[in-house]
């Protein structure tokens, strides 16, 4: 039998695969999709390439989602729109502080106005406010400033300078890191390090008792950085002189200590002591083996290295790796170019073997991985993967609105993820329109092939895909997906995002709200709903502010 030299006999395969590929393409916008939109080549090349990458699972299927000729179109529409058009700016019936979403700003000021007394009155001090039984807990027993950290920066940023003044004044006043206590490292660095440094930021970078605390409570954390691989643990002791030992860590946790620790290192000019642990980190994630390009939830801190069996997902235990690869780009200014490529080459892996649609009503959502190193896909979405939508619109302009782009400068790719952000933006928020309560739980499960099987009781509408089983029906008044809608605005222009925050926040008000604060509820599908005797400090540190901004001025807060 005559055979072709291998050389010569690759390259006719790839091209038979290649013409094998565009001839699906063809077939697939002629039967799904509006027949007088041809996707372009920069277009079907990326599709080309990402349908052609080998999988690293080879006996599960990819999800392989793409932008139809339909999602193009919108794209293209909302692009070419007049900037006036797209912009959302308040017209000259609703400007001026009677406008529409003066208003509506007005009373999620007085949100958070509520929320910060009912904490002063009945907590001051505290690490947590417990709204249905009025009483604080700590973390330690002298407590670490979590709360009033954490909530500077919301605030300020609100123009409630007498409540600012009363916490500022009160943390100054008590809080000392030279205690006996553990803490979480992931949790401490985000809340109350991050905390000090924003308010320090938002003060001008004048205030040096914000500074000092933020420098403090920086040594003490970074001592945690002090292990064989430079990989810490989850926890961290305020005062110890030991080295630290780590077993496995939690990859988001690890990797979203970056943004505090360099701005710290900035500000003091001790890039050694700050800077320096976390570039590491940042390196060792960067060289460990992440099958295409997606991280398992754990590392190995003895290795540096990923665990091969632990299940991939953008929710828990994932979700800030990806989140901080974008932000890192953007916090350096763009000026370190690995974290745009690593960011962009997670998303691929992403969109070839996460995104999926559900069942009856196409909606996009993002699954899992378990049961690794031979994984299958769970059809299950934790709120967390909500922050996902404003990533991706973050991520396609580099925080310039659309009316700032020229249509043609705006590349295949970039207007893929604006189409996934926004149908992601969609899903997020029917978990909250699908709710009874109109809140969304805390995860869900979607209607789709790979699900074995479906109690209608366990649906959050009767007619919807989303399910939610009875031990993920509660609801921390999470920030994640009004933080999405607030990017999307800005980004897009388009009033649909206000009105939807608008939606969600008249939820908030009906459900969550007490006499002395706000609590999170027990489950999101009775009504009237029990209350969780415990609020989360992002309640008033990320949900409010970003609702806040969402009907805020557009130039208030810029995106970089």
């Amino acid at each position: 039998m005559f055979t072709l030299p291998g050389r010569r006999r690759t390259r006719r395969v790839l091209l038979l695969s290649l013409g094998l590929v565009c001839w699906w393409l063809v077939y697939h916008w002629q039967q799904h999709g509006t027949t007088s939109y041809v996707p372009s080549a920069e277009y079907s090349a990326l599709l080309i390439a990402r349908a052609t990458r080998p999988s690293p699972w080879p006996t599960l299927p990819s999800m392989q989602w793409h932008a139809t000729p339909a999602d193009h179109l919108e794209i293209a529409h909302l692009l070419n729109q007049q900037p006036r058009q797209r912009s959302g700016k308040p017209t000259a019936a609703t400007n001026g502080t009677g406008g529409l979403w003066h208003t509506r700003k007005m009373q999620v000021r007085r949100a958070a106005q509520h929320t910060w007394q009912a904490y002063a009155q009945n907590a001051l001090g505290y690490d947590e406010y417990n709204a249905v039984s009025r009483t604080g807990t700590n973390h330690t027993s002298r407590g670490t400033g979590y709360f009033i950290a954490d909530v500077l920066d919301s605030l300020l940023i609100m123009g409630l300078h007498e409540e600012y003044a009363e916490a500022r004044d009160a943390l100054v006043g008590f809080l000392t890191f030279d205690q006996r206590g553990t803490v979480s490292l992931f949790e401490t660095t985000i809340r109350v390090l991050g905390g000090l440094l924003a308010a320090y930021h938002w003060s001008g970078e004048h205030d040096r008792e914000l500074l000092r605390l933020a420098v403090d409570l920086g040594e003490r954390l970074a001592c945690s950085f002090n292990t064989s691989t430079g990989i810490p643990p989850e926890t961290a002791v305020l005062r110890s002189d030991g080295m630290p030992f780590a077993l496995v860590s939690s990859t988001a946790e690890v990797a979203t200590l970056q943004l505090e620790f360099r701005y710290l290192a900035k500000l003091t000019g001790r890039s050694a002591d700050f800077r320096t642990p976390v570039d590491r980190i940042s390196r060792l994630l960067r060289e460990a083996h992440k099958p295409d390009h997606l991280a398992p939830i754990y590392v190995d801190a003895r290795t540096a290295s990923f665990v091969p069996s632990a299940d991939i997902r953008l929710g828990s235990r994932g979700d800030s790796y990806y989140e901080y690869l974008l932000k890192q780009y953007l916090q350096t200014l763009r000026t370190e170019p690995h974290f745009l490529a690593d960011y962009q080459a997670a998303m691929e892996g992403v969109k070839k073997h996460l995104v999926a649609r559900s069942t009856h009503l196409n909606l996009t959502f993002v699954g899992e991985l378990v049961d690794l190193p031979e994984p299958r896909f769970s059809p299950k979405m934790d709120h967390l993967v909500c922050f996902l939508p404003g990533n991706l619109a973050l991520g396609a302009t580099m925080g310039r609105p659309l009316h700032h782009i020229a249509p043609r400068l705006l590349s295949a790719p970039a207007r893929e993820d604006l189409v996934l952000a926004r149908q992601l933006a969609e899903t997020c928020v029917q978990m909250y329109a699908d709710s009874p309560t109109g809140l969304a739980p805390e995860l869900v499960h979607v209607r789709h092939h790979t699900l074995p099987s479906i109690d209608p009781r366990d649906l959050l509408h009767p007619s919807g895909d989303l399910l939610a089983y009875p031990a993920d029906r509660h609801s921390l008044l999470r920030p994640e997906t009004v933080e999405s809608l607030f990017i999307l605005w800005r980004i897009t222009g388009e009033v649909r995002w206000r009105e939807l925050g608008w939606r969600v926040f008249e939820a908030f008000e009906r459900w969550a709200r007490l006499h002395e604060g706000y609590a999170g509820l027990r489950d999101v599908t009775e009504v009237p709903p029990r209350r969780i005797d415990r609020l989360e400090t992002f309640w008033l540190a990320e949900t409010l502010k970003y609702l806040y901004l969402l009907f805020d001025d557009e130039d208030t807060v810029p995106l970089t």
